[in-house]
């Protein structure tokens, strides 16, 4: 079942990189008492996630920084993968990097798409959330192959 606005974020454990290391924490201690803005790409490294979806919050990290949300970005990739890329486009320290390998917190969101048509196998849908203490107060969810409603300005406009 696919979350919605008013749902809390499931329990999971998921790995974050930050400043080139990796941990494994739960996904509770990522948004408790915190304003949060979780975006999920389908792959590192794949086209529209790396030249638009990652670039626009990287733009745009200092203007939820000084709303006091933090930035969390979520792939169904492992943690090498995720540092790499974070590496590779620059990404400030202020967005951490989630590695979802096995797709288990994709799935506790029930925003999971199978991409397997295009040998990528289980992945993220391509979206974007607000959750304040960890309740979900904006869900954008993109249609198939498009990039409108998931973007940094998307998210920054529903904060203001």
């Amino acid at each position: 079942m696919t979350i919605k606005t008013g749902d809390r974020i499931p329990e999971v454990s998921v790995n974050v990189v930050r400043n080139g290391k990796t941990e494994t924490v739960s996904s509770s201690s990522l948004f408790k008492g915190r304003k949060v803005v979780l975006f999920a790409v389908p792959g590192a490294f794949t086209p529209t996630c790396s030249l638009k979806h990652l670039p626009s919050y990287i733009d745009s990290a200092a203007a939820f920084a000084k709303r006091g949300v933090d930035l969390l970005c979520l792939a169904v990739n492992d943690a090498f993968v995720m540092q790499a890329w974070a590496a590779s486009e620059k990404a400030p320290a202020s967005i951490a990097m989630l590695a979802d390998g096995n797709g288990a917190f994709t799935k506790a969101l029930g925003l999971e798409l199978d991409a397997s048509g295009f040998g990528m196998g289980l992945r993220a849908q391509r979206f974007a959330l607000y959750a304040d203490d960890g309740v979900i107060k904006v869900l954008h969810i993109e249609a198939p192959g498009e990039f409108k409603v998931s973007g940094a300005d998307a998210m920054l406009a529903e904060l203001t």
